[in-house]
């Protein structure tokens, strides 16, 4: 028998299986493949037999691997040098006599491209295309006496060495396969031999190798254990009492399948079973989250509306199960996310279009060492005939008393005389805390004090806020050893770098507005000196205007998720979103997997800080956590 079919041939063949196998997987590809997932980190099959479901799914990597050596050789023949296996293949004949004398050569003792197409030739030509081994190890299978078995085909061949050629092909037992090589997000599929366990177990697979009853609950345990890593698992089996047993917990469909193996063709008809394993989320809200850095309580706490002071524990959870070295905070508030993550020791870049809200970053976050003295902190007080009098002037009556306005002045005046930036940022966000605390609510959209709910904050007087505030602010500040940087400007064009981005957009809901500027306009005023900002005197408040954001409409927000994910693409990405805003719950999880291969979310029960009344039930909603990776 010659080989005559041309490289040229072989691109155009689709890879399928070369080896005839009992209990082969060709009439059950097209369930198998309904219940594969549609992405996944690697492919790894470590049962590989005649490899119909590998060579079906055709994985751009992956593993394969088999216990039985002469199995292994051919695959690595094929990979790696599938030329020299089909010129062996070209010298045997299909003749009783060759076959015996071929049959009786021990493969170890062969040159490895020889071993393989011996293995070849004896599979397609021997009996039922059965493998059985003596107690000495050796082939037995009698000669099948077919009249043209088509043992060499090199267009087959060569099709299966492309599809083998980013494969790592491993001889070995499952379990130690799994336990190296398998890790959350990949495919795994495992066709073990059948139950129930019988005299034909041993060549019913290509293996020299018996399963039984033990095994086959050994395998359960290791399913199970794949599916808490984060594998996806598709196993197949007979339709067995043990089987449905040890997988109850799984999806389990019941097929009609042929058994080739039988000669008795009234016997061939059998029921096989697939088993569908989901992998568990890989981030399941612990009951009780791990426990945060006793540093991270040290950073003030604050009203700010979005804050993610409580979800913290999560949002760390979450972060720790992956290994990075540099974090955003995108849209950092009130500075607390990024802070969380200069407690974990990593290198954090923040930003925010509120200048308030970059300069708590400059002060906690950049800023590694540099602190308010007391000196510096009386000095703040001292007289300044210089002083600005724009607070006393413009907001008069409005949020504090006359008193107060001017020691809003006269700090913000003497707070240009101090010596670096980083202590003019805490002494900004003390003065900024300071008017926070001094105002029933926190928020500026309204005027007087008709909201006084009696807090021991509003008795305090406005110096001995700030004075409170830049001590907290102080003891908030520590080296974490990294350069961290916080940006004032837009996140639509931040350009910096992290393994990790965490991103917390003003929520969209056509039920509340996410205007930020008209709750802070007051303290971002104050951090901005009002510099570039258009007032608007004709309003009772005498705010500014509000700063432009697509977040400010629903298909505003759609686009700028969708622009934000295809250039941060390279990051792991972390999203908070409410369950009361849009875009919803599915269209964020499609946008975000245009971009990353795995997206999961994390349904957080959350009240946010600001209701209308005390028992406004709409705020009882649910915070999303978002992870791309």
């Amino acid at each position: 028998m010659k080989c005559v079919a041309t490289k040229a041939v072989a691109k155009t063949i689709q890879a399928k299986p070369f080896l005839k196998w009992a209990g082969g997987k060709t009439q059950l590809l097209a369930e198998l493949r309904a219940k594969a997932p549609s992405s996944y980190g690697q492919y790894i099959e470590p049962f590989i037999g005649g490899g119909a479901m590998f060579f079906a799914m055709q994985p751009r990597t992956g593993v394969i691997a088999d216990s039985n050596p002469e199995l292994v050789n051919v695959y690595k023949c094929l990979a790696n040098n599938v030329e020299q296996v089909i010129e062996h293949l070209a010298s045997f004949k299909n003749d009783e006599t060759d076959f015996y004398a071929v049959r009786a050569l021990r493969a170890e003792e062969l040159e490895k491209e020889y071993a393989a197409a011996r293995t070849i030739y004896l599979n397609r030509t021997c009996f039922n295309g059965l493998y059985r081994v003596n107690k000495k190890g050796e082939f037995n299978v009698p000669y099948g006496r077919y009249k043209s078995p088509s043992f060499c085909q090199p267009e087959t061949l060569r099709a299966a060495s492309e599809a083998l050629k980013n494969v790592e092909i491993i001889c070995g037992d499952y379990r130690d396969v799994l336990a190296q090589k398998a890790k959350r997000g990949d495919f795994i599929f495992l066709d073990p031999p059948y139950l129930p366990v019988s005299k034909y177990a041993d060549f019913k697979r290509y293996t020299k190798e018996q399963f039984y009853e033990e095994d086959h609950r050994e395998l359960a345990e290791e399913v199970a254990r794949l599916q808490r890593l984060g594998c996806h698992v598709i196993l197949t089996n007979s339709n067995h009492p043990l089987v449905h047993e040890l997988y109850e917990p799984y999806e389990i469909e019941v097929v009609n399948t042929r058994r080739n193996i039988s000669s008795k063709a009234g016997s061939r008809t059998a029921e096989d079973v697939i088993v569908n394993v989901q992998p568990y989320p890989r981030f399941a809200i612990r009951e009780v989250p791990a426990p945060l850095n006793k540093k991270v309580f040290a950073y003030p706490s604050t009203r700010f509306m979005g804050s993610k002071e409580k979800l913290l524990p999560y949002i760390q959870d979450v972060a720790s199960q992956f290994e990075f070295d540099s974090a955003l905070d995108l849209f950092s508030g009130s500075g607390v996310v990024g802070y969380l993550f200069k407690t974990m020791g990593k290198q954090v870049f923040t930003n925010d279009y509120m200048a308030m809200s970059a300069t708590f970053s400059k002060a906690m976050v950049e800023n590694n060492g540099h602190t308010l003295t007391e000196k510096e902190i009386d000095k703040l007080f001292s007289p300044n005939p210089k002083a600005s009098r724009f607070v006393q002037e413009t907001f008069e009556g409005l949020y504090y008393t006359d008193e107060e306005n001017a020691i809003i002045d006269l700090v913000r005046s003497n707070i240009c005389k101090l010596p670096n930036s980083e202590k003019r940022a805490v002494a900004m966000s003390a003065l900024i805390r300071a008017c926070l605390k001094k105002r029933a609510r926190g928020i500026f959209t309204y005027t007087g004090l008709r909201y006084d709910d009696g807090r021991a904050d509003l008795r305090m007087s406005m110096e001995e806020q700030i004075r409170n505030a830049a001590k907290l602010i102080n003891a908030a500040v520590f080296d974490n050893g990294k350069k961290n940087r916080a940006r004032h400007g837009d996140a639509m064009t931040t350009r910096y770098k992290a393994d990790l981005v965490y991103i917390d957009p003003p929520y969209y809901s056509p039920l509340s507005d996410n205007e930020y500027v008209r709750r802070y306009h007051f303290v971002e005023g104050l951090a901005r000196n009002w510099e570039d900002v258009d007032m608007q005197w004709h309003t009772k408040t005498k705010k500014f205007k509000n700063y432009p954001t697509p977040f400010s409409t629903r298909f505003g927000a759609i686009d700028a998720f969708d622009k934000l994910f295809r250039r941060l693409k390279d990051s792991i990405l972390l999203v908070s979103y409410s369950s009361n805003s849009q875009p919803t719950r599915e269209e964020i999880i499609s946008l975000m997997s245009k971009y990353k291969r795995h997206v999961e979310v994390i349904d957080i029960d959350y009240r946010y800080s600001f209701a209308n009344q005390s028992n406004d039930t709409k705020n009882e909603v649910q915070e999303y956590l978002f992870v791309g990776y």
